[in-house]
């Protein structure tokens, strides 16, 4: 093994819940009745993109929104409440950092999120996690076709000159799952709190926390 690619910012940690809330209040400032509960969420996360998931959710209410503007407004609430609130790394994420970087393994973050979500997370994580130990940081700038297509894991892949056969991915959600599969990745599925009743079926191992002897065995 290599290189260890972490697919999303909710693989290092579960900001999930946050998000869900951040889209809540986004509602109500933009004036809608909407309100996803948790089941709900859960449901809508089998897709990935925030603004792509509030259009097709207007569709089926029926209704004609400003996608774009509400999803900035989430975005915006989410940056205030990372700065606000403290953030930790999620299970086994430090430990396998370390041993990663001990053992010479390359390390990236290969997210379709924005730059400024991954620079706010990663600086909310600086007491445990020290950014600079990523050899590359994908974002959604740097993606043309979001996941699942391969693109992501395409570009990181030729970024650190690698070959799929020597790297493993963590994702947590399928759109991620499908993504490194489609680019000849083993896969790790990571679920957080939100993701963890979906079909993750084609990953090599479904786990709640990461072990970097473990992950060592994929290679």
């Amino acid at each position: 093994m290599s290189a260890i690619f972490f697919g999303s910012i909710g693989t290092i940690a579960d900001t999930s819940e946050m998000q869900r809330q951040a889209f809540n209040q986004a509602f109500a400032l933009h004036n809608l009745d909407w309100q996803w509960s948790r089941e709900e969420y859960a449901s809508l996360l089998e897709k990935s993109g925030g603004q792509q998931r509030i259009e097709e959710y207007a569709k089926s209410m029926g209704q004609s929104v400003d996608a774009a503007a509400i999803h900035h407004s989430k975005f915006e609430i989410f940056q205030n409440v990372l700065h606000e609130k403290p953030l930790a790394a999620r299970p086994g994420v430090v430990d396998v950092m370390q041993k990663a970087k001990q053992n010479g393994l390359k390390l990236a973050l290969v997210t379709g999120t924005s730059e400024r979500n991954v620079l706010s997370m990663l600086e909310a994580l600086r007491n445990e996690i020290d950014a600079n130990d990523f050899d590359l940081v994908l974002n959604a700038s740097k993606i043309e076709h979001p996941k699942p297509a391969k693109d992501a894991y395409a570009v990181a892949l030729k970024e650190l000159n690698q070959t799929p056969d020597s790297c493993v991915a963590i994702e947590n959600n399928v759109d991620g799952l499908e993504s490194a599969k489609a680019a000849g990745l083993a896969c790790i599925a990571f679920p957080d709190e939100n993701t963890a009743r979906h079909n993750f079926k084609t990953a090599d191992l479904q786990v709640s926390r990461l072990d970097f002897e473990l992950l060592q065995k994929f290679l």
